[in-house]
């Protein structure tokens, strides 16, 4: 009994030890295990369908002028004209000036032809605008804007050279200052063959600016 006894000691002790070293590689390798997931979440750069590409373009322009708002509609007081100063065909009235404000005009090369003449406006370091004025026409001078409320009057338009402006079509091209301009219009009463019926009169211009 006593020898079964020391036999039976001395093979429990080894076997226990070997459980404990075998629990903990066990565990050791369960925590491997764990952490390797997120190391790997943390650097998925090469991983297939974990990343991509944005591929951005643009393009940057020059900047046409801002038309001032003040400029954009205006209401412009002609004044009296006496029937006494209009008794024949081509009498005018005293000329108001209408002035357009631009702002922010960028600096840039321009090449604007003129429809009229053929002619081609270019700069190198100024831009170049075309106005386009679009009224009813009258119906004895076609190169007047037609007025309502009276007979025998119209509305002569003029550019700061004292050009007629043209209606409905583009103006000659005028250069700009880069920053900030103003275009100068000219409006005169004139009097046309038809009766003269005097009483208040008014018309509506509509106008477009044309950057080239």
């Amino acid at each position: 009994m006593h020898q079964m006894s020391r036999r039976h000691k001395s093979i429990e002790v080894p076997g226990s030890d070997w459980r404990h070293r075998l629990l903990r590689l066990t565990l050791l390798i369960g925590a491997m295990a764990m952490l390797a997931p997120t190391a790997r979440a943390t650097d998925n750069w090469n991983v297939d369908g974990a990343n991509g590409v944005l591929r951005v373009r643009g393009e940057l322009t020059e900047s046409a002028c801002r038309l001032d708002m003040q400029s954009a509609r205006q209401d412009v007081w002609l004044g009296a004209a006496g029937t006494g100063h209009l008794q024949r065909a081509g009498d005018r009235a005293t000329p108001v000036v209408v002035r357009l404000m631009l702002h922010d005009c960028s600096r840039g090369a321009s090449l604007n032809r003129d429809a009229r003449t053929g002619n081609r406006l270019w700069s190198a370091s100024q831009p170049a605008v075309s106005v386009s004025f679009v009224a009813s026409a009258d119906a004895d001078n076609p190169q007047l804007v037609a007025v309502r409320g009276v007979s025998g009057l119209a509305l002569r338009l003029t550019d700061e050279a004292q050009r007629d402006v043209r209606l409905g079509s583009r103006g000659a091209p005028l250069l700009l200052t880069p920053g900030q301009n103003e275009l100068v219009y000219t409006v005169t009463p004139e009097r046309t063959r038809a009766p003269l019926l005097p009483g208040s009169y008014w018309a509506q211009v509509d106008f477009r600016l044309d950057y080239e």
